[in-house]
């Protein structure tokens, strides 16, 4: 993986520009789809360091060292990630933080058809992700509504974030506590030391992450995670600023 500096304490964007690890994350993005960055998250960065950073221990996002429960990555977007990637360079000091990693198609077979068929009604809301919405003031928007689970019975695909989606009646919220509850029930916690990548069908499997106590001692946690998309529609394409990034909420809300 080539030589690593300290685990950064701070928000450093460009820390590892020109690092290896660089090259082969682009290389297993573009082998899956085409490695791509989101305009609102970290200014479109291609990649991302996740890490704890001082004083954002509690946050529900990549800079945090609380427990961050399961979620599709981007789950308010319209292009969601196809794929993302994980790789760890640096474990934390105790080695007991796991990334866990649960699919719907093995959680779906532990719940009843009427909870089934209300994850698959279009009467859910989910919240923007607090990386997207960090630069800006009051409540943060939502988008919806739309189902949790779709696509054909034998092959399902899911839309969950289980901190920011919520069901806008009391059924739909009893259907999201059981999916919780059966995601819980069939995860798999990946403990991922120096080197390994772990890649994830974003529509398929959410994922997660288990506490941890950072030290700041700057041999902390450290993963590099990217996104992949199969393919970006053509209006989406000549809305892009720059290459491989895509247009901000604000441009595109709505269109799909």
């Amino acid at each position: 993986m080539g030589e690593l500096p300290k685990t950064p304490q701070a928000h450093e964007a460009h820390i590892l520009d020109g690092h290896p690890t660089n090259g082969t994350l682009m290389l297993v993005a573009d082998l899956l789809g085409s490695l791509t960055g989101y305009q609102d998250e970290k200014s479109g960065a291609l990649f991302h360091d996740v890490h704890p950073v001082r004083g954002e221990e509690a946050r529900i996002e990549n800079s945090g060292s609380v427990a961050f429960d399961f979620h599709t990555e981007n789950v308010h977007h319209p292009l969601r990630p196809d794929y993302l990637g994980l790789l760890c360079l640096r474990q934390d000091h105790e080695q007991i933080a796991a990334t866990r990693v649960s699919s719907v198609r093995d959680a779906l077979p532990l719940l009843t058809d009427d909870e089934v068929a209300e994850l698959r009604k279009p009467q859910f809301h989910s919240l923007y992700p607090t990386s997207f919405t960090r630069n800006t003031t009051g409540p943060r928007p939502s988008v919806g509504p739309h189902p949790v689970i779709f696509g054909p019975a034998d092959r399902p695909f899911m839309r969950f974030n289980s901190h920011n989606t919520q069901g806008d009646h009391p059924q739909a919220r009893a259907a999201l506590r059981s999916l919780a509850t059966a995601l819980e029930r069939v995860c798999r916690d990946l403990v991922l030391a120096p080197g390994d990548l772990v890649v994830l069908d974003n529509h398929v499997v959410v994922h997660g992450r288990t506490a941890f106590t950072p030290r700041y001692d700057g041999q902390d946690r450290w993963l590099r995670r990217f996104y992949s998309l199969r393919s970006a529609p053509l209006w989406a394409q000549r809305m892009m600023r720059h290459p491989r990034v895509l247009p901000a909420m604000t441009e595109i809300r709505g269109v799909v």
